[in-house]
């Protein structure tokens, strides 16, 4: 056996069938919930993975899903790496235009959906002719679900519960779509043996990884059950998924809940025995907070041994206060990326002070851009990775090259974070080298933005940047030049303009309304400009 995803997860179902696998909380508040053994989440996998096949899905051929949290997600995962399909995550905030541009980047021939985007999933789908096959999940609350669109629960029953699927190989593929610094998603490309050691830590993200694929399934059953991981964020990140993963490969449990509600996680927490929560940064952090100092004061957390953020940093203060409500959980600010997977975690005495600090794995160090030696001690680079780290980006071979190269017989990554290293390797993370906006976990690009705001019939020039937002980390702020005599528009009929053609999470926050945007004599923006227009009009 290889170090294949699938192969590993059966491997622990044959060990644990009749232990807890899943919990999902699909309706919070009423009740309403599933609960599947090992043995049942590996059942319903087959049953998809071979529907799939059924209906002429080949291995290596892309699907895509575009879906809350919930068991199908995990479970078409599970159902693709069986059946040697490619699984690609869709943000389920785009909209017609994004999910068209990335239905045809990443060459989607199947999408599994939920019925609440099948208005936006039946618009794109003239402009994706490659799309051949659709499962909905649950009924559309109103209008007609695309015709050709098979009901998830009738694809489920309609398959075989039994594996019988054709040998699988370390080779195959795991895509991880992500910003790009163009403003339109890329898709990481990942052999399956890469991610399981750079994404899941070998069987043992903080221990020593397993020396052979048979030792995860071993690990697995000398050990004991009682780990509880509970991902809180969406699936359709990448960090929620690979934390799913790392509970599967425990052969513990994991919680889902199908969205974020604060008082239903903690409910949750108390009533299921969480051990770890996994979220996004001060954005989650405050609603949970601001509930355990409410309406959810005394709910009883003293199970949870961890809290770990990826995607966006705790903030002192906010780890300062949960740290009082839930003093026996280990607080986490994790370093990693969707080309990298997990690179380490920062220092306690990371800061304001001090920066970002992290303690690196020993296949990570900070590099000349250029030269790609590494940089001396206290000098300016960019964090670089070695060793299992992915084949490049789907259809950019351009980007490919500037971001993954061979050095000294292994294969490394060039991240877009700028960085320092002391004289004990210790990492200081100075940022991205683009102008990425990083609010509440999701990356939000500048050109993107502008060219929806430049779109509007009185918008003459316009430029965005991100300013600090107490809750989300950063907001996006949108600095705009009108037409000559055109009315004044208020942030509402930017809002308003803006929402049909990007995502909300990248609709501007902040209006500025400036005589003349700031370019250089050859047409660059100067968004250091732009950025203290922004902050000096939010004071």
């Amino acid at each position: 056996m290889e170090y294949n995803l699938a192969d590993l997860f059966e491997s622990v179902v044959d060990v644990v069938p009749h232990r807890e696998a899943l919990v999902c909380l699909d309706h919070p508040g009423t009740g309403s919930e599933r609960r599947l053994t090992y043995a049942d989440l590996d059942a319903a996998a087959n049953r998809i993975g071979h529907h799939l096949l059924d209906r002429g899905i080949r291995p290596g051929e892309h699907l895509g899903l575009d879906l809350y949290n919930g068991v199908e997600y995990l479970q078409t995962v599970l159902g693709c790496l069986k059946a040697r399909i490619v699984p690609v995550n869709v943000n389920y905030r785009y909209v017609e235009d994004e999910l068209v541009y990335l239905f045809r980047d990443a060459d989607l021939v199947a999408l599994v959906f939920d019925a609440e985007f099948t208005d936006r999933v039946t618009a794109a789908l003239p402009r994706v002719p490659g799309l051949r096959h659709l499962l909905r999940v649950g009924i559309p609350a109103a209008g007609a679900a695309p015709p050709s669109a098979v009901d998830f629960a009738d694809a489920e029953a309609a398959g075989s519960p039994e594996r019988g699927f054709p040998a699988r190989s370390a080779d195959d593929q795991f895509i991880i779509y992500t910003g790009g610094t163009t403003g339109m998603p890329k898709g990481v490309m990942w052999r399956q043996e890469d991610l399981f050691f750079s994404g899941l830590g070998g069987g043992a993200p903080t221990g020593e990884p397993v020396r052979s694929p048979a030792e995860l399934a071993q690990r697995v059953a000398a050990g004991g059950e009682g780990l509880t991981f509970f991902p809180t964020a969406p699936l359709m990140h990448g960090t929620s998924t690979l934390t799913a993963f790392i509970g599967l490969n425990f052969g513990q449990r994991v919680v889902l809940h199908r969205k974020f509600a604060a008082e239903e996680v903690l409910r949750t927490v108390e009533r299921e025995k969480v051990t770890s929560i996994s979220l996004v940064g001060d954005a989650m952090l405050r609603p949970l907070i601001d509930a355990l100092c409410g309406p959810m004061k005394g709910t009883d957390c003293s199970s949870l041994l961890s809290v770990s953020s990826s995607g966006a940093i705790m903030s002192d203060t906010v780890r300062a206060q949960l740290q009082e409500l839930v003093p026996n959980a280990l607080l986490l600010n994790n370093f990693g990326s969707s080309e990298s997977g997990f690179n380490g975690t920062a220092t306690p005495d990371s800061g304001p002070d001090r920066g970002f600090r992290i303690r690196v794995n020993s296949r990570t160090r900070v590099v000349d851009p250029v030269t790609r030696e590494p940089v001396a001690t206290g000098e300016p680079g960019r964090i670089a990775q070695r060793g299992h780290v992915p084949l490049g980006y789907y259809n950019d071979p351009a980007k490919t090259a500037e971001t993954f190269f061979h050095k000294d017989g292994e294969r490394w990554v060039l991240l877009g974070d700028m960085a320092t290293v002391d004289e004990e390797g210790v990492v200081t993370v100075l940022g991205r080298g683009s102008q990425c906006i990083n609010t509440g976990g999701e990356k939000v690009y500048p050109e993107e933005v502008e060219q929806a705001l430049k779109s509007h019939p009185d918008v003459y020039d316009a430029l965005v940047a991100g300013v600090p937002d107490a809750t989300w980390g950063h907001r996006v702020a949108a600095v705009v030049q009108l037409r000559e005599g055109a009315p004044r528009p208020t942030l509402e009929d930017i809002q308003a303009h803006c929402r049909p053609r990007l995502a909300g999470y990248k609709v501007p926050r902040q209006l500025v309304i400036t005589d003349t945007v700031r370019r250089s004599p050859s047409g660059k923006a100067d968004y250091r400009w732009a950025k203290e227009v922004a902050l000096a009009a939010a004071h």
